[in-house]
């Protein structure tokens, strides 16, 4: 009889742009098919038994899971180097004994007209794009600027076109990190300004 051999959890940190969030970055998948979940309390945290450990920590201020990282923001009464190690070995030992990671994704807002299949919406979190410039704009951020937030430990989501105003929200590092609006402006809304001559502006939904 073959002896099926466990793969060992391995979790590393990086730092992200924001000094108050920090990325814990796991060799397996957390959450599957590209959905994201934050949490911002411990009240939200219902449908995840680890987000509800991790704010049984009294440093953990949020929790941003997607894909196979979780984003960890801070108190600031606390420096990253006393904590760190902490978090990490928490992580790894809490996946490597297989105790549950989300059992429910937090329910987001389903757009009325909605020409997607309920549950890709969930999934793609975008607002269902009605035009071909809306449709555009998802494409653009699904293909050039997602990756790149997610890198840097966050996530990016369509909301809302209009007279050229184009509206995301963002989670994870990138909200209320002091250089997002720099990223916001130099790079997301630069590069849609260049691609669709019908955005004139880029701007944040606060959360």
């Amino acid at each position: 009889m073959d002896t099926i051999v466990k793969k060992p959890t391995i979790i590393y940190a990086e730092s992200t742009p924001n000094p108050a969030s920090m990325k814990f970055v796991a060799n397996r998948i957390l959450v599957e098919n590209g959905a994201t979940a934050q949490y911002l309390s411990r009240a939200e945290t219902k449908g995840s038994p680890l987000a509800a450990k991790l704010f049984e920590l009294p440093f953990v201020k949020a929790v941003f899971m997607t894909a196979n990282f979780i984003t960890i923001t801070k108190i600031d009464a606390l420096q990253w180097e006393e904590i760190t190690l902490e978090l990490r070995d928490f992580i790894r030992v809490y996946i490597s004994e297989g105790n549950p990671i989300i059992n429910e994704l937090p329910t987001t807002e389903m757009p009325v007209d909605n020409t997607f299949d309920k549950k890709e919406e969930v999934f793609m979190e975008h607002k269902t794009p009605t035009t071909e410039i809306e449709v555009k704009i998802v494409e653009i951020l699904e293909q050039y600027i997602r990756p790149a937030v997610e890198g840097d430990g966050g996530s990016i989501t369509f909301k809302n076109f209009n007279e050229g105003v184009v509206t995301v929200q963002l989670r994870g590092s990138c909200s209320g990190c002091p250089s997002s609006t720099i990223t916001l402006k130099a790079g997301i809304e630069a590069l849609l300004k260049k691609m669709i001559p019908d955005v004139k502006e880029v701007v944040a939904e606060a959360m």
